[in-house]
Order: C-alpha cells, then sequence, then structure tokens
C-alpha cells in the first residue's frame, strides 16, 4: 500500500526514469533556454515531439503513473496537469526527484524532460475531478475499526504503515481500491516487510527502515523501533507481501469499500480536522 503525503506541486512522486535517450527524436529548436529549461520548452504543441514524449513517458514513468497518467503507484498526472502548476517546477521534480518517496532523480538530458513535459500538457484538460461517492460518515468508521492502528491521518492513528493524511489528492479511485484489495502488489521500500530471526530462536516481523551491508533496522508490528547488527541475526527474511492484509471481498464488501474509498478521497491536507 503506497501512500501519500506529497504536495499537489510534487505530485510526480514515484516515476520511474531510465537513462537510454530515445533514437531519432526530434531536435529542439535553435532559440536560447535560459535558466530552467522549461521556461523556454521548444516542444510544447509540437506533433513530432509529442509523440516522442509518449515514447519516452511509457518507458520511464507509465509503471508507476499508469498507461493513461491517471495513477497507479504514483500520483494521477493527468489531474495535476489540470491545476495551475508550472512547467519550471515539473522540470526541477522530474530532476531532483523527492527525498522521502519512490521518486528518483533523474540524470536524464534535459531535452528528454522537455519532451515528456510536451507530452503531459498535450494530455489536456481530464475530466472533472471524480465526484466522492459512498457513505463518506460510514468510510471514516470503516477507517477508525479497521485502518487506524496502522495510518495516520492529520497526526492521529498508527505509524506503521504510510500517513494517509493527503491520501485523496495523491492516489486516484482505482488505485485505492487496488491498494486496498491488494496491498501485496507493491510494497515501497520504506514499508518492505521483514523477519529477524536473532541466534536464540527469536523473531522480530517488521517494516523495514533501514539497512546497510553491516546492521539493519525495522519497525516492528507493535511499532517499536530496533536495529541489529547482521553478525548477531541469524536470519533476515526478505517477505514479498505486505504487512497490511488483503481486504478481500469476504473481508470487506463493496458497500463498504465504496464508503471507505470515498472518505480517503476527501483526505487533502494536514489542516483537517479528525472528528
Amino acid at each position: 500500500m503506497t501512500r501519500a503525503r506529497w504536495t499537489l506541486a510534487l505530485a510526480l512522486a514515484s516515476a520511474v526514469f531510465f537513462t537510454a535517450p530515445l533514437a531519432g527524436r526530434p531536435q529542439p529548436q535553435t532559440r536560447p533556454i535560459v535558466g530552467n529549461p522549461a521556461a523556454n520548452n521548444p516542444h510544447l504543441g509540437n506533433a513530432e515531439s509529442i509523440r516522442s514524449g509518449m515514447t519516452l513517458y511509457r518507458t520511464r514513468c507509465a509503471d508507476c503513473h499508469g498507461m493513461d497518467a491517471t495513477g497507479y503507484r504514483g500520483p494521477d498526472l493527468a489531474a495535476l496537469m489540470a491545476t495551475d502548476v508550472a512547467d519550471e517546477r515539473l522540470f526541477q521534480t522530474i530532476r531532483k526527484g523527492v527525498p522521502g518517496t519512490e521518486m528518483p532523480a533523474s540524470d536524464d538530458p534535459d531535452d528528454d524532460l522537455l519532451l515528456i513535459i510536451a507530452y503531459l500538457r498535450k494530455l489536456g484538460a481530464p475530466p472533472p475531478a471524480e465526484r466522492t461517492t459512498g457513505n463518506v460518515d460510514n468510510g471514516q468508521r470503516l477507517f477508525a475499526a479497521q485502518c487506524a492502528s496502522c495510518h495516520r491521518v492529520a497526526g492521529k492513528g498508527g505509524r506503521l504503515g504510510p500517513d494517509l493524511t493527503r491520501v485523496g489528492i495523491s492516489r486516484s479511485r482505482a488505485s485505492l481500491v487496488r491498494e486496498i484489495r491488494t496491498p501485496g502488489e507493491f510494497v515501497p521500500p520504506s514499508f518492505e516487510t521483514v523477519t529477524l530471526v536473532t541466534k536464540d530462536g527469536q523473531r522480530i516481523r517488521g517494516a523495514k527502515k533501514n539497512e546497510d551491508v553491516f546492521s539493519i533496522q525495522v519497525m516492528d508490528t507493535r511499532e517499536r523501533i530496533q536495529g541489529y547488527l547482521k553478525a548477531n541475526l541469524q536470519e533476515v527474511v526478505y517477505e514479498k507481501g505486505s504487512l497490511m492484509p488483503a481486504f478481500a471481498q469476504a473481508r470487506l464488501n463493496d458497500n463498504d469499500l465504496n464508503d471507505l474509498v470515498g472518505y480517503l478521497s476527501t483526505l487533502r491536507g494536514a489542516d483537517l480536522q479528525v472528528r
């Protein structure tokens, strides 16, 4: 379950960028680019450039943001492009990444980033933001009963899972449904599940927070941060699943799922008042 905490201006989080240049892409026009390259993007509105930008996007970004840019593991970029976010800010976010998230920095050529931005701009205004559906009050009650022990909203709740204070901005409805039904489909690096086995047979299961060649740090299921030297451990078991259980139909019916997603969609900022 991944798990949001980004501002709209930084909503390009989680994109995966590779370094191979795109052969045969159109060359930029000769007008000078001063300061931030996106301030004078020669590719905006150029059909050939936009096609090349689409290819770059699908190769480097779609894995996280979805083939249609409406979000998957990363935020909904189509919705982002409907805001007044500046191209210069988009460029800097792609270039520098977003520390503390899955969004890496990119060392790709400036021109590749400009092509991607030109493609995203061509997506045009997306449909109106998804209308909240379901019984939000019931969704909040479900969250309090089944989610709040691991997830925080506006400073209240557990810490074992990601903070969801801004999840309504960074996740589409489809993404929320997928991450509730099948949370093990993707687990962000700071929430990977591990079990540490000590030399006396004690087992400590939790979310991996830090690791190097010699040591590992986890938050256990009681939210205690524990660090161990690997030399003092019998085994480190890296699990593929998520600490979050899968909320299948038998555990959360479709009506309750709709209510829960409706509530999560309203979570859009740190100034929320938790009732």
